[in-house]
């Protein structure tokens, strides 16, 4: 299927290590000083956070697959709702962040970078779903769908960052190294041994749509610098007195790319810092990898796990202060101080087995499991900060704009959702919501990084 007719704005997919090589406009299209750009005065402002939006955008839950809904307009009334509710629009939102995994399946059965390194790819019963390769779902429905959603905030002029999942790379596949048992009753545990280990590659349709040079990113004066052609950014966000800086990592990243974001806080030092990967925390809030997506495990010398994120970079640079990240199916946070003893709040949030709309539109339980399929549900989270007060707050709010309701105006809320998130866990239902609402004080934001201006 021929990408053109898809993305009419680009001619083919470039990077920008290449294009700053040849000419000056990209340059300046990729890299910015900030200089530029209102201020935003207003003590108070929201960020919202896209999270795995995969399940919405998959082919196989529209309508035209006998699927109950489009679930596609699920992601499209988050987009809406971003833009309708954006600084542009006379509203609060002055940024967006998706965390990943914009949509669900994969175009190769394996990238060329890493066939020539020698991986292997093996069949797998347990991965089916997960290993699907599909060009014509993905380029025919699922980055169409992707991309009507980042058009509304685009129209909007709604600045945003984003960072691939493991959904977003061009393939994934369960590798040779890890045999699955053909026996299901020998399974012990979701772990590799068991059931093999997932490995991903290829960024092409990734930055085809996301890439630095598009519409959404090129000559913006707050898109500020990129690497792997967009896989890894930085934004600008100007807002509450403050200017902060937004770094998007690429999933398990490599020496080489935190090199780069080295770089990157080294030229803006000392400017407040949101950082955002795909994969960092579990839903018991430990940086832990999910076991058969370790992509360290799997490919020690080209990946990072979040443990040595947290110590290689996060913990040693102070202006870090939040971390966001999906991937894993539910919520949770934790507070670490770095090196130099600043506080350092780090989010997970993931929504994407949440299928009580679907069961609302008759749509039947997956047989498998006798579960609803997780289609997200809408809910999606607004970071509100209040930088005026003697101690700038952050209230963490979760929205679904299906329901159009927070999380806790839901009375059933830990009904419908706590066993699928947290199966297994210790965790009231008070517990729960409060997951997903809750107040940080920034108590030490003032002296890291002074008094609004």
């Amino acid at each position: 299927m021929n990408k053109l007719l898809l993305f009419k704005e680009h001619v083919f997919v470039r990077t920008c290590a290449v294009l700053c090589a040849l000419t000056m406009l990209v340059i300046t299209s990729c890299e910015d000083d900030g200089s530029t750009g209102p201020v935003n005065t207003k003590t108070s402002f929201t960020i919202a956070v896209i999270p795995d939006a995969q399940n919405m955008t998959d082919f196989k839950h529209q309508k035209s697959k006998g699927f109950a809904l489009d679930c596609s307009e699920l992601f499209i009334q988050q987009m809406q709702y971003i833009a309708d509710h954006s600084e542009s629009k006379g509203g609060d939102i002055v940024f967006a962040i998706s965390v990943g995994d914009l949509w669900q399946h994969q175009t190769l059965d394996m990238d060329p970078e890493h066939a020539a390194r020698g991986f292997k790819a093996i069949s797998n019963p347990y991965f089916s779903t997960e290993i699907e390769v599909s060009p014509e779902g993905v380029y025919n429905v699922e980055l169409p769908i992707a991309k009507k959603g980042l058009d509304i905030l685009h129209q909007a002029s709604v600045p945003f960052g984003a960072v691939p999942g493991n959904h977003d790379y061009d393939a994934m596949w369960s590798d040779s190294k890890w045999i699955p048992v053909s026996d299901p009753s020998q399974i012990l545990g979701n772990l590799p041994e068991y059931i093999g280990m997932l490995h991903i590659g290829g960024l092409s349709n990734f930055n085809a749509l996301l890439g630095c040079d598009t519409k959404y990113f090129a000559q913006k004066d707050w898109y500020l610098d990129s690497y792997n052609g967009g896989a890894n950014s930085v934004q600008m966000i100007r807002a509450g007195g403050y200017t902060f800086i937004h770094l998007g990592l690429e999933m398990s990243p490599s020496n080489d790319v935190l090199a780069w974001a080295q770089s990157v806080l080294d030229k803006y030092k000392d400017y407040p810092t949101i950082l955002t990967t795909h994969d960092y925390l579990d839903t018991k809030g430990q940086r832990k990898a999910n076991p058969i997506v370790d992509l360290k495990l799997a490919d020690s010398d080209h990946h990072n796990n979040a443990e040595e994120l947290w110590s290689k970079f996060i913990s040693k640079n102070a202006q870090i202060f939040l971390v966001l990240c999906g991937h894993e199916h539910g919520q949770n946070r934790r507070m670490d101080k770095n090196d130099k003893g600043g506080e350092v709040y780090q989010i997970l949030a993931d929504y994407q087995e949440r299928g009580e709309v679907g069961v609302e539109h008759g749509q039947p339980l997956n047989p498998y499991f006798n579960t609803p399929y997780g289609i997200g549900d809408g809910w999606l989270r607004k970071l509100e900060f209040e930088m005026g007060s003697n101690v700038p707050t952050l209230h963490v709010r979760t929205y679904s704009t299906y329901y159009k309701k927070f999380s806790t105006e839901i009375a059933d809320y830990a009904a419908r959702y706590k066993s699928i998130e947290h199966k297994g866990e210790n965790i009231s239902d008070a517990e729960f919501v409060a997951m997903d609402d809750f107040v940080i004080e920034l108590k030490d934001f003032r002296t890291r990084f002074g008094l609004p201006k």
